[in-house]
């Protein structure tokens, strides 16, 4: 496994994150989700391979992602070995001083741990003001409850404001950004990522591997994610048949090289400056594959040909405003 340093917090993580949503109580937010026997498994894969770099959020299966997380890598590793991320927004009172307070206290609870690597603002909050947001994100950092702080999906021009007030009051600036990319969503490149690179902020994209659309041959599979996972549907299905040509692309530079198209998809994240794209794996071979991706090197031709036929999309991931209450799948495809 390789290894980067988040922004320039200093602190070190794998170049593969895994992604804890696939770990809560099934029926609380997904089916498809694993138990905690069935997550300790993937998550002693992931240490075996290497990887210390664990993303998690508090509304992730009503808390108990960030539980079998956390019971999982008190059983395996030391503390000071592995980096945890969590997220908040999705609660009452979204970005608010008082919810920020009292959201980083039950995420540490359910983790038990008494500090967080890398706190996230999981979207950008429309009623509370960017100020009140910053300053209480930067106080949880003077009292050791956290090392580092990141932000997620969200227009470049609010990411920007952010990290302006920052600066302006003396605050801790974001250090990471977890935005949708990957081959089959690319928006981010005209705004956020520019400013993230010229800002010295980390990319951690979620979806690297668009629920799977880019790891296998055929656009949709035979599993109970594929068939229950109604926000992947949302957010690949209605771009399938200009997407899917790049998927076979993928596969055709996969049989080229005898490698695996995740893969592929992974090393072209590597390849476009991604820090430590985020693996969602149910099993632990899935992480044993993309563990391989450090041995994939793509020419600039590759690069070219996977990216040609790229049309430009909807947005998916920012939002226009916050959400009603209680929501929690956004993009959804309930159809």
């Amino acid at each position: 496994m390789q290894y980067t340093e988040i922004g320039k917090s200093g602190i070190k993580v794998s170049r593969l994150c895994v992604g804890a949503m696939s770990f809560g109580k099934a029926g609380t937010m997904h089916d498809w989700t694993l138990d905690p026997s069935q997550s300790d498994r993937v998550i002693a894969e992931a240490l075996d391979l290497g990887i210390n770099f664990f993303d998690t959020a508090n509304g992730y299966s009503a808390g108990t992602s960030e539980e079998y997380l956390g019971q999982s890598l008190k059983q395996h590793v030391s503390r000071d070995k592995v980096v945890i991320a969590s997220k908040v927004y999705f609660n009452p009172g979204r970005l608010s001083k008082a919810a920020i307070n009292r959201e980083i206290d039950g995420t540490l609870k359910r983790l038990g741990t008494d500090y967080l690597d890398l706190y996230i603002i999981h979207r950008f909050d429309y009623q509370t003001p960017i100020e009140e947001t910053m300053s209480a994100l930067n106080d949880l950092v003077k009292a050791g409850k956290v090392r580092a702080l990141g932000a997620s999906a969200m227009y470049g021009y609010q990411f920007y404001n952010m990290q302006l007030t920052a600066r302006d009051n003396g605050w801790t600036p974001f250090s990471a950004m977890e935005n949708h990319y990957n081959l089959l969503y690319r928006e981010d490149e005209r705004e956020l990522i520019p400013i993230c690179k010229q800002m010295n902020v980390s990319l951690m994209p979620y979806s690297a591997l668009a629920a799977g659309r880019l790891a296998r041959p055929t656009w949709n599979a035979d599993t109970l994610r594929s068939q229950t996972d109604l926000v992947a549907r949302g957010k690949y299905d209605h771009t399938k048949e200009s997407d899917s040509k790049i998927s076979q692309r993928v596969s055709e530079l996969a049989k080229k090289y005898n490698v695996s198209m995740a893969q592929i998809a992974i090393a072209w994240l590597w390849a476009k400056g991604v820090a430590s794209p985020i693996i969602g794996a149910t099993k632990g071979k899935y992480l044993q594959d993309a563990a391989g991706a450090v041995d994939v090197h793509l020419t600039d031709t590759d690069i070219d040909y996977l990216e040609e036929l790229y049309m430009p999309h909807k947005i998916v991931g920012a939002i226009d405003q916050n959400p009603p209450e209680g929501v929690m799948l956004l993009d959804a495809d309930k159809k």
